[in-house]
C-alpha cells in the first residue's frame, strides 16, 4: 500500500532510516521530474517550488558571510526576543540537551542570534554552516526549519531529504515563528534541530507551544508598559478639555478623555511633536509624554476624496498599506491576516459580505464572527476609507495593489482558498 505524506513523518519515529530513504527518493523524483513513491507534504512541496523558481542549488550548499560578533551583539540588544530567552531556554533547552538537539533563535531576517544545547550537536551544526550570525533564510539555504516557518508564518518540521539542499539531509529541525503581539510583525523563529536519528513527531508541537508561551510573555510585558504609561497619563488628561488620548510608541492607547476608548491609533514611525493628522482620529497635536505620545484633537478627520491607497504585497514576508493624498500620508505594516483581507477587498471592489469573505478566507461561509472581528480591527486604521454591508473600499478611493513578479509568490503564508486560487493563476508565457 502506498504511503501518504503523513505516514512518512509518523513512520520516521519508528524506522528513521527507511523514512529517510523514502524521502530521498521523493526529493530525487521531484527534482528530476520522475514519479515519486509518495507525494511530499504540501508545505514542503510549496517550499521546493519556491526554491526551484528562485534558483537555489539543490546539490551544493551556499553560505553567505557570517555577521561579525559585534553585529550579532547589536542585533541581540535590539531584538525583543532577548526578553523571552529565559522562556525559550526553560521550555526547550533541558529536553533538547538530553535528546541531542540544539535550540536556535534567529531574527526576522533569518540570522542566527542565539544557539545553545548539546556540545556534540553544536559541532555538527558548524559543519552545516548553522553558526552564530549565519543567514538561514529559505531563499539562501533552501527549505529548512528557520527560513520556511518565516515564510509560511506557521510551525514547520523539516526531516531528512525534505531539506531542499542535499547536504542538510542528515538533519532534522522543527521551527515556529514568534510574532510581536502588538502589531503581528515577525520577530524571528525558534528552532530545535539535531541529527536525523533524533527526530520525533511530537517535536513540532512542543516547539510551537513554547513559541506561543514566549508570545504570551511579550503580550504581558506590553500590558505592563501600558499600565505604567496610564499612570503617567491620568493626571495630564484630567486637566484637559476636549478629545485627547495617550498612546504608546506603537499607537496602543493607554488612556482617553472626552471620547470613547480607541484600542489603537496609527502613529507615524517617527512622529514629530506638533500638528499632525492621524487616520481615524483626524487633525491633532502630538507631543511626547513618558514612553508614548499625548494626542489632542484639533478638528475632524478628512474625507476619502482624492485618496490613493497602495497595498504592497510584493515582498515575501512583509506587507504594508500606504495612504496617499489625504490630510497626511502614512504607512502601516500589515499582519498576515489583514494582508489577506485587504487583498480580497481590493480584488472585489464591489464588496464582499461577511459570509463571502469567510468563504474566501476559510472555505466556510459560517465563520462570519471571525471575519467581523478582523474587519473591526482593520477599520480602526482604515475606517475612513471603508464601507460595510458589504465590506468594500469607498468608491472615491483609488486602490493600487503591488504584487510579486511571480503570482505563485503571492502571500506565501496564506492558506485562504481565494488566495491559493489566485496564487495558482500563473499567466501563460
Amino acid at each position: 500500500m502506498a504511503l501518504s505524506p503523513m505516514d512518512v513523518t509518523q513512520f520516521a519515529a519508528v524506522d528513521t532510516a527507511r523514512a529517510a530513504r523514502v524521502l530521498s527518493e521523493v526529493r530525487s523524483a521531484r527534482l528530476s521530474g520522475g514519479r515519486a513513491p509518495v507525494e511530499p507534504r504540501p508545505v514542503i512541496e510549496q517550499s521546493w517550488d519556491r526554491m526551484l523558481r528562485s534558483g537555489v542549488d539543490p546539490e551544493h550548499d551556499f553560505r553567505s558571510g557570517l555577521l561579525s560578533p559585534e553585529e550579532v551583539l547589536r542585533r541581540r540588544e535590539a531584538s525583543p526576543l532577548r526578553h523571552v530567552l529565559p522562556v525559550l531556554r526553560e521550555g526547550l533547552l533541558s529536553v533538547a540537551d538530553l535528546a541531542h538537539h540544539i535550540m536556535v533563535v534567529a531574527d526576522d531576517e533569518g540570522r542566527v542570534l542565539w544557539r545553545e544545547g548539546s556540545a556534540r550537536v553544536l559541532r555538527r551544526a558548524d559543519g552545516l554552516g548553522f553558526e552564530l550570525g549565519a543567514d538561514w533564510r529559505e531563499e539562501v539555504v533552501g527549505t529548512n526549519g528557520v527560513g520556511t516557518p518565516a515564510v509560511t508564518r506557521r510551525p514547520v518540521q523539516v526531516f531528512a531529504s525534505e531539506h531542499f539542499v542535499r547536504s542538510q539531509a542528515t538533519w532534522t529541525c522543527a521551527g515556529a515563528p514568534i510574532t510581536d503581539p502588538r502589531n503581528g510583525r515577525l520577530l524571528g523563529v525558534v528552532d530545535v534541530s539535531g541529527p536525523l536519528e533524533t527526530m520525533h513527531p511530537a517535536t513540532l508541537a512542543w516547539v510551537d507551544s513554547v513559541a506561543k508561551l514566549a508570545e504570551a510573555r511579550l503580550r504581558e510585558s506590553h500590558v505592563r508598559s501600558l499600565e505604567r504609561l496610564r499612570a503617567v497619563a491620568a493626571p495630564v488628561l484630567a486637566r484637559l478639555d476636549g478629545r485627547a488620548l495617550v498612546a504608546d510608541r506603537d499607537g496602543w492607547t493607554a488612556a482617553v478623555t472626552g471620547m470613547p476608548h480607541l484600542e489603537r491609533v496609527v502613529v507615524p514611525r517617527s512622529p514629530a511633536a506638533g500638528p499632525r493628522w492621524l487616520p481615524g482620529f483626524g487633525a491633532c497635536t502630538v507631543e511626547p509624554l513618558g514612553e508614548g505620545w499625548l494626542v489632542r484633537a484639533a478638528g475632524e478627520p478628512a474625507g476619502p476624496e482624492g485618496v490613493r491607497i497602495v497595498l504592497d504585497l510584493g515582498q515575501p514576508r512583509r506587507w504594508s498599506v500606504r495612504v496617499l493624498g489625504g490630510a497626511e500620508d502614512w504607512v502601516r505594516e500589515l499582519s498576515p491576516r489583514h494582508a489577506e483581507l485587504l487583498y480580497l477587498l481590493a480584488v472585489h471592489r464591489a464588496g464582499r459580505s461577511a459570509a463571502g469573505l469567510a468563504e474566501d478566507m476559510f472555505g466556510d461561509p459560517a465563520r462570519t464572527v471571525t471575519v467581523r472581528a478582523e474587519m473591526s480591527r482593520v477599520r480602526r486604521y482604515l475606517g475612513a476609507y471603508l464601507e460595510h454591508r458589504p465590506y468594500r473600499f469607498c468608491e472615491d478611493v483609488e486602490i493600487q495593489v503591488v504584487l510579486p513578479p511571480d503570482p505563485r509568490d503571492l502571500l506565501p503564508h496564506s492558506t485562504a482558498p481565494a488566495v491559493v486560487e489566485r496564487r495558482g493563476a500563473v499567466p501563460v508565457p
